[in-house]
């Protein structure tokens, strides 16, 4: 236990580091965006006195390393500013919005990770079957394309063709849950189809391998069942790769939503990280950034310690 609390401090300080330097390019690849706030706002018709006088209220005038001081100095004390666009705390934008991301990549994550494990391990039991071959097709297809070409693919089918889904996520508060469910559900299901060829074909090379052990050959020998020796024999030793490439794509499925968020004109993090930059408003973009840096972090640092837990072996490496 010594060691595990040992790595989990290490890997909570290089976390740390890492969203230092994380902070330090998402300042600097915003500041290279084009245009100018202040102009966007007041309008070419305004006097260069009205721009610079709102530039100074803003702050906007103080060279770029005292704004990314002062933006970094706010985090660490839990401020992260105000909407340069509406003065609204961005605490409160985020707040529903992270709420809504996270909710539909638990969504997403409640299909995907039973549906891999299911394929991967009936893969694993008929190996080279017709029904391994086309689980892998399909699979494959399905993380080949573009995400919004998936998510486009699933609107003219299941809300144009079939009409069973809305097309766009609306969703607010006040809804009950198995209704927001149900306009969430073509996003979950996008998100899905991207993150499951990954994990399913991770569940079926794990179990494949340890097929060949010696003691599966003497679980064999005993005239155990086939089904029975995979998940009771090398399923649980399976894990731990297993958990890692699971939680690496849950990190996906909540920082890689930008994109189906659009496509769906869905009220999460991603959609408001967009609309962000297409106002200007640079200490929003920046927050948004660093909330998907800290979750990549946190959620790498998860499967080391899951790994870990599922297989101490790992805390000894040759």
């Amino acid at each position: 236990m010594d060691q595990i609390l040992k790595m989990v401090a290490q890997r909570l300080a290089l976390g740390v580091v890492t969203l230092f330097v994380v902070s330090l390019i998402i300042f600097s690849a915003v500041q290279l965006l084009p245009g100018d706030l202040a102009e966007a706002i007041l309008g070419q018709s305004a006097t260069p006195e009205t721009v610079a006088a709102f530039r100074r209220e803003l702050k906007l005038d103080l060279p770029a390393h005292e704004r990314y001081f002062n933006w970094l100095f706010g985090i660490i004390q839990g401020d992260l500013g105000r909407s340069l666009a509406n003065q609204r705390e961005i605490t409160e934008l985020i707040g529903g919005r992270l709420l809504n991301t996270l909710f539909l990549a638990a969504l997403a994550a409640a299909i995907a990770v039973p549906l891999s494990l299911t394929l991967g391990i009936l893969a694993a039991l008929y190996r080279n079957s017709f029904y391994d071959r086309a689980v892998n097709v399909f699979t494959l297809s399905s993380i080949s394309f573009p995400e919004f070409f998936v998510a486009y693919i699933l609107i003219l089918v299941f809300a144009v063709n079939l009409g069973m889904f809305p097309s766009i996520s609306n969703i607010s508060g006040n809804l009950e849950f198995w209704e927001r469910v149900y306009r969430t559900i073509l996003p979950a299901l996008t998100l899905t189809l991207v993150v499951v060829a990954h994990m399913m074909r991770m569940t079926r090379a794990a179990i494949i391998n340890l097929l060949a052990s010696p003691y599966i050959e003497m679980a064999n020998l005993k005239g155990i069942k086939r089904g029975r020796v995979i998940t009771h024999h090398a399923l649980p030793n399976a894990l731990s790769p297993i958990i890692n490439v699971i939680v690496l794509n849950l990190a996906y499925l909540v920082v890689g939503v930008v994109i189906v968020e659009v496509v769906f004109v869905y009220p999460g993090l991603g959609q408001l990280m967009v609309d962000s930059v297409s106002k200007r408003d640079i200490p929003v973009v920046q927050a948004c950034s660093l909330i998907f840096a800290a979750t990549y972090v946190l959620l790498n640092l998860t499967a080391d310690i899951l790994s870990i837990l599922s297989n101490p072996r790992l805390l000894h490496p040759r």
